[in-house]
């Protein structure tokens, strides 16, 4: 019989040594999950739609414009301030979805429960699916589910895919955006992982941390509907806003340099952060996101954004260079000046 092992060892385009548990990791955020992704999944699957390295897969089927997207939601606890893991997993789809410039339309579902789950738990989860489903506009029109043994799953996973369609003639993607774009971004950040932080280390704030959890496709279809010409969109979450901006540096080949006081962060986020030792920087996030658009509509595109609730403190935080290509530069309080690296792994352990 063959060694499966040793079979493995001289086929897999990635050392096994450099990820010896490759299922301990998270996707998305960390520098060795985006080496991951670029040396197995890309080398194996390789093809124009997903070389894009964006949220979602452009597809055009007999000459009509879709976006296709799909994520898993293992976070822990299930519900936390401000939302749970059912309109989580519905956002989230829908978001990466409008991360594309698509309108979200149909979605899917998958569940894995874990033996045992109270039916009053999963519930209460699909109750917060309908909700989150109608708020976004967009239909759970097919699904699965499977039981794993007690002690398999953290009570609940889920997986959503879905499938919007694309109104613009926009090519909303990383490779799209130019030097002199203005860098907007749609609010405060590390709300939603200091939401879930704060739970599981018993911290109490005078202010609670809610989770932002929300859907961006309103905003952005408002964007695209007032003739804003949007480079390119980017929801932050595993990885927070350092890692959305580094994958896009790096795809699109561009420097982009971004003034951290521009950055809103809440002061319960910071103190939690502080507490921790993280930055909210790299903190994910569930109803934000970072728009690429002309300098000359910046103006007008904050103006648009802030009419929705996710977008009220929309602000201006950057501007993309070229003397540092694929870097991300963050410009000090003091005016100091340094990079905004992506990290090696994760910060925070199944907060998405």
């Amino acid at each position: 019989m063959a060694d499966e092992t040793n079979d493995f060892h001289l086929s897999c385009p990635v050392p096994i040594t450099q990820y010896p548990h490759v299922v301990m990791a998270h996707g998305g955020g960390g520098r060795l999950m985006n080496q991951l992704i670029d040396r197995m999944f890309v080398a194996a699957f390789g093809n124009p739609a997903l070389e894009e390295r964006h949220d979602g897969a452009r597809l055009d089927p007999e000459g009509r414009q879709l976006a296709f997207s799909t994520d898993s939601y293992v976070v822990r606890p299930l519900f936390f301030p401000g939302s749970d893991i059912g309109a989580m997993a519905v956002n989230g789809t829908v978001n990466d979805l409008a991360m594309c410039g698509a309108r979200p339309r149909w979605l899917s579902a998958g569940f894995i429960i874990e033996e045992g789950l109270p039916m009053e738990t999963l519930w209460r989860v699909v109750q917060s699916m309908r909700e989150a489903a109608a708020a976004a506009g967009v239909q759970i029109v097919t699904g699965d589910t499977k039981v794993v043994d007690k002690g398999k799953g953290d009570g609940l996973y889920i997986n959503t895919a879905g499938v919007g369609v694309i109104e613009t003639g926009f090519l909303i993607r990383p490779a799209s955006v130019r030097p002199g774009d203005a860098v907007l971004l749609s609010g405060d950040v590390g709300r939603h992982g200091m939401a879930i932080m704060s739970v599981r280390e018993g911290l109490d704030f005078e202010s609670p941390i809610t989770s932002d959890c929300a859907p961006l496709a309103a905003m952005v279809l408002d964007l695209l509907g007032a003739g804003i010409e949007v480079r390119c969109l980017r929801d932050l979450t595993r990885g927070g806003l350092a890692a959305a901006l580094n994958e896009i540096a790096t795809v699109a080949r561009v420097q982009i340099d971004i003034e951290e006081a521009a950055v809103p962060v809440t002061d319960p986020v910071r103190g939690a952060c502080e507490i921790l030792g993280l930055d909210p920087f790299y903190v994910a996030n569930e109803g934000r996101l970072v728009a690429f658009v002309p300098a000359e509509q910046a103006r007008q595109a904050l103006t648009v954004m802030q009419r929705h609730d996710p977008g009220r403190n929309a602000c201006r935080i950057g501007v993309v260079k070229t003397e540092f290509p694929e870097r991300v530069t963050l410009r000090s309080r003091i005016g100091a000046s340094r990079i905004l690296d992506l990290l090696s792994g994760e910060q925070l352990p199944r907060i998405c």
